[in-house]
């Protein structure tokens, strides 16, 4: 029975985190304007570091709004993975600036913090 509780309780967490960071997947927030910055996120919601990725991208959204797109694969999915074989990705998380042009500009490997992040929008932002 504390097996069975145990395996509830792990599968209540991944799915919490996975409705959490799920809604970055696809579609981000927008305002009607057209993005000048896509920023996508590459991990999955087991890895530890990925997870911290997660308030980055709330702080994108929320101090960027429609002006940055803000997606989220879970490369660890069926669903997501092939996202991470058409960004050629070696490790999560990894992050990818896209232009207004969905050109690449920028490319990141492992944690990347909000203050860093807002250096790398600013570039292609102004």
């Amino acid at each position: 029975m504390m097996k069975m509780n145990k395996v509830i309780g792990i599968a209540a967490t991944v799915l919490t985190l996975f409705t959490t960071c799920s809604c970055h997947s696809m579609t981000g927030k927008t305002t009607g304007e057209e993005p000048k910055v896509t920023f996508i996120e590459l991990g999955s919601v087991r890895c530890i570091p990925c997870r911290k990725m997660q308030s980055v991208m709330d702080s994108i959204e929320k101090n960027y709004g429609g002006q940055v797109k803000v997606l989220f694969y879970d490369v660890w999915t069926r669903e997501g993975k092939p996202y991470g074989e058409q960004y050629k990705i070696h490790l999560i998380p990894t992050q990818v600036f896209l232009d207004k042009d969905g050109k690449e500009y920028y490319r990141h490997e492992g944690y990347f913090p909000f203050d860093k992040v807002k250096k790398i929008l600013k570039q292609n932002h102004d």
